[in-house]
């Protein structure tokens, strides 16, 4: 069970200028979101983050909430956190894999996502996925944001010099009489 194997947690990435977060949370299995929660804003206390959060019905609205948003706001990342429990219809798959791929499609985008949307064939392995103090996928998406949300910051300005740059006076080239362009 993964419940008792060893994983490697990343320590928090160091920040030299304020890192804002939003968390959108579904309460639809409100004592699991209240454990990912918990262990979201924990981490990202811990690493010195600022963070809003809103609630959403369910996991199928988490990514338009991010979407809507990043187009309207300035957080630097953003927190996933839900869950869905197998039920007894295709309603799960659905669900599952239509949220994780709209996540996963923003992510693409240049958004800085931790996704703890929990997808689970019952209650009791949402419950320790859900525990702060267990295996703490809140915590752990909320390092996962800010750990995308470092690596963002660390390359914003680093240029590949590749493509078209468009002329300014240092790439003007000069012309003889003629008009044909010199070396």
């Amino acid at each position: 069970m993964a419940a008792h194997e060893e994983h490697t947690v990343l320590t928090a990435p160091s920040f030299d200028k304020p890192v804002k977060v939003l968390i959108v949370v579904s309460p639809y299995y409100s004592d699991i979101a209240n454990g990912l929660l918990t262990g979201a804003k924990a981490a990202l206390k811990d690493a010195g983050a600022t963070y809003d959060v809103v609630e959403m019905p369910g996991a199928l609205e988490i990514p338009t909430a991010i979407a809507i948003s990043d187009r309207g706001s300035n957080f630097d990342g953003y927190v996933a956190l839900g869950c869905v429990i197998r039920g007894e219809t295709t309603h799960y798959e659905t669900v599952c894999n239509d949220s994780s791929r709209a996540l996963q499609l923003l992510g693409l985008q240049g958004l800085c996502i931790g996704n703890a949307i929990l997808t689970v064939e019952n209650r009791q392995q949402a419950e320790v996925r859900a525990d702060p103090d267990g295996q703490n996928k809140g915590g752990g998406a909320a390092l996962a944001a800010l750990h995308l949300v470092a690596l963002g910051r660390k390359w914003a300005t680093t240029s590949k010099d590749i493509g078209f740059r468009p002329a300014g006076e240092d790439t003007l080239m000069a012309a003889d009489t003629d008009g044909n362009p010199t070396a």
